[in-house]
């Protein structure tokens, strides 16, 4: 963190601070929400969550190191002793605090570009594509996994150095009005609306509210910041009439300021990309898997573009970029040649079609298997999406089928109807009776998708079957680095 005084961030959080705090003293190390993680110099804050209190841990902070101590005025004390009510700034709500601190830690840095992303699906992956390109250039922050929300992007903010130059965020929302308070926080220069899909459907009732939840990242920006929009979305090509600010386009249309010209699959379905930047257009290979990257690596360059980077900066980065973030078509090749694509992360309706597609780009030649599980949060659409998508597995071509847990009844039922005889399609009520199915059936040298959404936790199935099938290749190009 950019260091500050503890009456600096006094101020910020408009706390009261304990007699023992001086106000000259220096936070030198990070801020730290989990006691554990505190070494000498951090500034602990005491988060309450669903299932832990950190006011209980203040004692253990303070005595790993931590200058101080933010916690509500609500809580009482913990600890025993002398020390129980000391080296405190005391505020009305801790997570509201941090968020201060972040906003904090963005106003001292003077030359800092905030670059913020929102969209149904493809976050996390731009995200790390867009902080791997402004990182070849500059110092750049980018949150590790998915840090988008007021606990996960307050703890990015505060990794800013004075050295930084970008920092990337990620910006999730469950509801209207939650973009617009991490703004709050951290208010964009550059902001990069992906898609609108059915991510979260059941919690925003249609594909309208979420349109109008992600449209508040434009919103947000000043009339002297860009927005990055998706020319291929109708739905986040209308946000350009929420904004002030000029607007940069991407996409596979002409008049795209970064076009996707081309996407090709190799047969481990790595792309080859064929892009435009304004008047300049290369063919570069990538070392990320599935067609769905081309528009994320559009995104991206079009973010990297705005915030100054020149085209050949920007295409000479490319082939150096990874996927960085876990579970998200991380490719095992084993010792007896299966190929296990770990896509465990999340999956919504558009995300699984993605994951299906690569498989099938894959799998060429080769026995398939989709194994997939319940695609959360999308309400009333919930058995249709499902239905849909074991659908597009037989139009695609994939072999086997195997859907995990209630939901998925109809991803079975629609992949029968649209021509799965027999064991094709198979429904499973369990992960367990899953696991047992494919470890008899699925043979050495064929290609499987793992993928569901995140609370089914499918990336433990996934490294049931790189077991089974011998581990993996350490030297095998697809092998996990």
């Amino acid at each position: 963190m950019i260091e500050m005084t503890i009456a600096q961030i006094a101020r910020a959080v408009s706390g009261e601070m304990s007699p023992d705090l001086g106000a000259s003293e220096v936070v030198t190390g990070d801020v730290v929400h989990d006691s554990r993680l505190v070494t000498p110099g951090d500034l602990f804050i005491a988060i309450v969550g669903d299932s832990h209190d950190g006011h209980h841990y203040v004692e253990a902070a303070l005595n790993s190191g931590a200058v101080a101590a933010i916690v509500a005025d609500s809580q009482t004390p913990t600890g025993s002793g002398q020390g129980r009510d000391s080296r405190r700034i005391t505020v009305v709500d801790t997570l509201t605090a941090f968020g201060q601190v972040a906003s904090a830690v963005i106003a001292a840095s003077s030359n800092l570009t905030v670059l913020a992303m929102t969209g149904s699906s493809g976050k996390t992956s731009t995200k790390d594509i867009l902080g791997q390109i402004l990182g070849h250039a500059q110092q750049t922050v980018a949150p590790p996994g998915s840090f988008n929300n007021e606990i996960g992007m307050p703890t990015t903010i505060c990794a800013v150095t004075d050295k930084t130059r970008y920092l990337v965020l990620e910006m999730g929302a469950r509801g209207i009005g939650h973009i617009a308070t991490l703004c709050q926080i951290a208010r964009p220069d550059i902001a990069i609306a992906l898609n609108v899909g059915s991510a979260h459907l059941g919690e925003f009732g249609s594909q309208a509210a979420i349109a109008q939840a992600k449209a508040e990242i434009v919103e947000a920006l000043h009339p002297a910041g860009i927005a990055i929009l998706n020319a291929d979305d109708p739905n986040v090509a209308a946000m350009a009439d929420r904004t002030t600010a000029s607007i940069r386009w991407f996409g596979s249309s002409k008049s795209a300021d970064v076009q996707v010209v081309d996407v090709e699959l190799d047969e481990t379905a790595r792309v080859e990309l064929t892009l435009r930047i304004d008047e300049q257009t290369r063919t570069i290979p990538l070392q990320l898997r599935g067609a769905h990257q081309g528009l994320n690596v559009a995104a991206a360059v079009a973010a990297a573009t705005a915030a100054g980077l020149c085209a050949e900066e920007v295409f000479d980065s490319l082939p150096h970029v990874r996927q960085e973030s876990r579970w998200r078509m991380e490719v095992t090749i084993t010792n007896d040649g299966t190929a296990v694509i770990n896509d465990a992360y999340n999956a919504n309706p558009e995300s699984m079609l993605a994951g299906l597609r690569a498989l099938a780009a894959m799998g060429k030649g080769k026995q398939t298997w989709a194994v997939l599980g319940e695609m959360r949060e999308l309400g009333d659409e919930s058995m249709m999406a499902h239905d849909a998508v074991g659908r597009a597995a037989v139009r695609l071509g994939i072999d086997n089928l195997v859907g995990i847990g209630p939901p998925c009844r109809p991803m079975v039922l629609g992949a029968a109807s649209e021509g799965y005889y027999g064991s094709e399609a198979y429904y499973s009520p369990e992960v367990s009776d899953a696991a047992e199915y494919l470890r008899t059936r699925v043979g050495a040298g064929d290609v499987i998708l793992v993928k569901a959404s995140r609370g089914v936790a499918l990336e433990h199935l996934a490294a049931e079957l790189i077991a089974a099938h011998g581990g993996p290749q350490p030297t095998a190009e697809g092998a996990p680095r």
